[in-house]
């Protein structure tokens, strides 16, 4: 008989604990499941109430695409932070690079967003991931990205 892994899950005090971001730019409400090292399944509770939305359309609010990529890519800088343990103390992780960004469908107020990451490759301090973005189950956005852990200047 296999052992069951628990699942590691992460709340939002811990996840402002791990990553730099705040209002209104933190974009990862929850982890729901955290695989240290590999993947992990953020939740994004998308509300009316985004400043974004009041430009982006005003008559037809849409979550701008970047801003799911944006929210990927925090899922996974909470996947390396966890991995990296005290080694991640006073490290930031930076974009490199957006590859294969697909938009599928619109994500709109009152949509959760489901952010599933998957590291492919991690050499030195550059991780390689691969992201997708669902709601409902649907696929909305999906991009492989890249990002570099560097030292905080702050």
């Amino acid at each position: 008989m296999t052992e069951e892994k628990e699942k590691i899950t992460i709340d939002i005090t811990r996840i402002m604990e791990m990553i730099p971001h705040r209002y209104p730019i933190l974009l990862v409400d929850r982890i729901l499941e955290l695989e240290p090292g590999e993947s992990a399944i953020g939740l994004k509770n998308v509300t009316f109430n985004e400043p974004h939305f009041m430009g982006h359309f005003p008559n037809r609010p849409v979550m701008p695409g970047v801003l799911i990529v944006e929210a990927m890519a925090q899922t996974a800088g909470i996947v390396v932070v966890e991995s990296l343990g005290k080694a991640a103390e006073g490290k930031l992780v930076y974009f490199m690079s957006i590859d294969g960004a697909r938009f599928r469908r619109p994500v709109t107020p009152g949509d959760s967003l489901h952010i599933h990451v998957t590291k492919i490759h991690a050499r030195k301090n550059v991780w390689k991931f691969k992201g997708e973005a669902y709601v409902d189950g649907k696929l909305c956005t999906e991009a492989t990205y890249s990002a570099m852990i560097v030292d905080s200047d702050l």
